[in-house]
């Protein structure tokens, strides 16, 4: 977690022993076993009731929701032979604020993510940022307005800035 750059003079000191402990301890956990959990029939049905939150009326909720079993069923074997694929996205723009393009994952991917972020998100909640509030229990866009305003009262400048196509730029 430490970068040195030389500029021609001394190497800095090794970081303190007490604080390397303090790393070990709180950030450099390593958690073990996690594909079992993720791939259990009962965590892939809480993840399908999460992916399909708010999305009942889709059709394509509805047709996984009537072969529901047999689709989780199929899902699980393919993670358990680790033969999974995930589909295309569909791609669409939206214009609000501004024009940018969205990538969806098919539903059955959602499944998955779902899947995953049930196990993993407790594991890496503990290590986040107080102040990052996108797709976080008890945090969200809300807050995080609130927050903003917090520092605006306490702080002269702002900096604000937009990474331009941030999430396409990734391959």
């Amino acid at each position: 977690v430490f970068l040195s750059l030389s500029l021609g003079g001394p190497a800095p000191p090794p970081p303190p022993k007490i604080f390397l402990e303090f790393l070990r301890y709180n950030f450099m956990k390593t958690a073990k076993n996690l594909y079992p959990k993720i791939i259990e029939f009962k965590n892939l049905y809480l993840a399908f009731k999460k992916a399909a939150k708010g999305k009942f009326w889709k059709p394509y909720v509805d047709y996984f929701k009537v072969n529901l079993e047999k689709e989780l069923l199929l899902l699980q074997s393919e993670l358990v032979s680790k033969t999974y694929q995930p589909g295309d996205y569909y791609n669409f723009y939206i214009t609000e604020p501004k024009r940018r393009l969205v990538s969806a994952a098919p539903f059955r991917d959602r499944v998955v993510h779902h899947a995953f972020c049930n196990i993993i998100e407790p594991i890496y909640e503990k290590i986040f940022i107080y102040d990052s509030y996108a797709c976080r229990k008890r945090k969200g866009q809300h807050k995080a307005a609130d927050r903003f305003t917090e520092f605006c009262r306490k702080n002269k400048y702002v900096f604000k800035c937009d990474i331009q196509k941030y999430f396409p730029s990734f391959d």
